[in-house]
């Protein structure tokens, strides 16, 4: 058979399904504009793609393949390639809409053949007993244990195969006027070479601490969580991999519970996604949507709002591209309800800077913020920013190592709302909100659209 590997969130030559079918081969990757168009020359994640593209053409190369690289719209490259006798493109399956639509699109160009790679069960795997999806983690969660079996950790090895002829030098550019080649070098379709100094994920991998994880995930300062998000969401790391390690770890007498059900989580707002596709756009429940402010968007969007987790937040993702879980709850909770902003808009600004950002993961996340999603999030819950940097951040480390004009400043006023309204701190606003009015507010609109 001979088959065209389309690498896509698979970028990486170990226990990757792709490569476990033989046959004469093809493996390519696109850097596909209608997703390029829209992000920044300077976007983080198209140059940690690039690099990791690049890398991945290398080892296949060490085993006799090879990668060949376009530059287009998918459907423009398939439809050149169904005219060199294919017999079907292989690919893992993505749960996002417009993958979603893109790939049934080609399907009807060249026959599709979906792998499961990405998550650890299949978007049809865990149902309820009437074969519906479940709206609620904790018995989603509950039924994917039992479901939960040893073939879920097993590794896909590479198969024999043969190279199909090409010219696998350069990118090649595909549009209307046909193919262009391109020289390798990430400026070639329009961005900039930014240096990430990110570590390797095996290494990340070797150094986490699992034991500390439960008591140290919510602590920013402490980097307790494991840092492998950005590996996951491009499959530059497999999530059997992972789950071995678990396993593993598990065997050795250290809790794993608690990191399982955190990966578990990532499979369940994937699972959303797909069984509930227009909550990329819309709310699951409540018409309110948020009040359009362009002067609160910009402070929080600048890192001004005068509430200094919130800004260290912000500044965390402006700088890095990352920014810890724990503070994303805190932030999302700030802008959805104190500020009363779309969701929408929160959504798309993470969008923006995130290294590991997951369309799945993103979105659910905000909707279960501003207590519009699928699952039971009370409209009614609303984090209170002080204490829960005062919980999390005491000392205040992670918000004066993210706010240089907030070091001299003692801890406790920095986690005291009154304190900061009452105070001049140089070079640094005072808050935009006070949070009690706010959240009386937030709870007052979201009474009023029940």
């Amino acid at each position: 058979m001979r088959r065209i590997l389309w690498f896509r969130r698979d970028l990486r030559t170990e226990d990757n399904p792709l490569l476990s079918l033989g046959g004469e081969v093809f493996p390519i990757f696109i850097f596909d504009t209608n997703i390029l168009q829209r992000l920044d020359a300077e976007d983080r994640r198209v140059a940690f793609i690039f690099s990791s593209v690049l890398k991945l053409k290398k080892e296949l190369q060490a085993r006799g393949l090879d990668l060949k690289l376009y530059f287009g719209d998918p459907l423009k490259v398939f439809t050149s390639l169904s005219q060199l006798g294919f017999d079907e493109v292989t690919a893992s399956g993505d749960h996002d809409d417009y993958a979603r639509q893109r790939d049934l699109q080609i399907s009807h160009i060249l026959p599709f053949n979906y792998l499961h790679d990405t998550y650890i069960f299949r978007p049809e795997e865990v149902l309820k007993g009437d074969q519906t999806p479940y709206l609620v983690f904790t018995p989603f969660y509950n039924k994917a244990k039992t479901l939960f079996t040893k073939q879920h950790l097993q590794s896909s090895h590479f198969a024999e195969h043969t190279l199909f002829s090409a010219d696998y030098e350069g990118i090649e550019k595909r549009d209307t006027s046909g193919g262009t080649k391109l020289k390798t070098a990430i400026e070639s379709i329009g961005f900039n070479a930014i240096p990430l100094y990110l570590d390797e994920p095996h290494e990340i991998l070797n150094a986490f601490e699992l034991s500390d994880y439960e008591k140290n995930r919510n602590i920013p300062q402490l980097q307790g969580t494991s840092g492998l998000s950005l590996h996951l969401r491009f499959g530059t790391l497999s999530i059997r991999e992972l789950l071995r390690y678990l396993s593993r770890q598990k065997k050795a007498g250290i809790p794993t519970e608690a990191f399982f059900r955190q990966l578990v989580f990532r499979d369940f707002y994937a699972y959303l996604l797909y069984h509930f596709p227009r909550i990329e756009k819309e709310n699951y429940k409540y018409r309110f949507t948020g009040i359009e402010d362009e002067t609160k968007y910009k402070a929080f969007c600048e890192a001004k709002t005068g509430v200094p987790i919130i800004d260290a937040g912000v500044n965390e993702l402006l700088q890095t591209g990352r920014m810890h879980n724990r503070i994303r709850m805190i932030c999302a909770s700030f802008f959805t309800k104190d500020l009363l902003l779309p969701w929408q808009w929160g959504e798309a600004f993470f969008a923006q800077h995130l290294l590991d950002y997951d369309a799945s993961a993103n979105i659910l996340s905000w909707q279960w913020s501003a207590g519009t999603g699928v699952d039971p999030q009370p409209y009614f819950r609303i984090f209170n920013p002080y204490l829960q940097s005062k919980k999390f951040d005491k000392d205040a480390r992670y918000i004066k190592g993210l706010c240089p004009e907030l070091s001299e400043i003692e801890p406790k006023l920095l986690h005291d709302e009154d304190a900061l309204f009452e105070h001049t701190i140089p070079n640094y606003p005072k808050p935009i909100v006070r949070h009690k009015e706010a959240a009386k507010k937030a709870l007052e609109y979201f009474r009023k659209v029940l």
